[in-house]
């Protein structure tokens, strides 16, 4: 269910909540920044399969980005799941991880 958060639409509620989260953090001084919905491009054998589209990153104070889907138990659908391990394998490098 499409929540709002300062003007913005969230996907879910659980979504709007990181991102009010989020904000609170950074007035805090605890992370640097956050961006939302950074989109990944998938390309394999030079072709573009997919783009993978990530809630979150972000700026934590050691300068570090980190990439967070935030997922209730039970929404994660075949194709979010093939599209979210495509994502990992073409960057391994990336701190990312699933938030429940």
């Amino acid at each position: 269910m499409a929540t709002k958060f300062n003007n913005i639409v969230y996907h879910s509620k659980k979504e709007a909540r990181y991102a009010q989260d989020l904000s609170l953090r950074k007035k805090a001084g605890d992370i640097k920044d956050w961006k939302r919905q950074i989109p990944f491009k998938l390309i394999v054998r030079d072709k573009l399969v997919a783009t993978y589209i990530i809630d979150f990153a972000v700026l934590n104070n050691k300068d570090e980005w980190e990439y967070i889907e935030v997922k209730s138990h039970g929404t994660e659908t075949p194709y979010w799941k093939l599209k979210y391990k495509l994502f990992r394998i073409l960057y391994p490098l990336l701190n990312a991880r699933v938030e429940y």
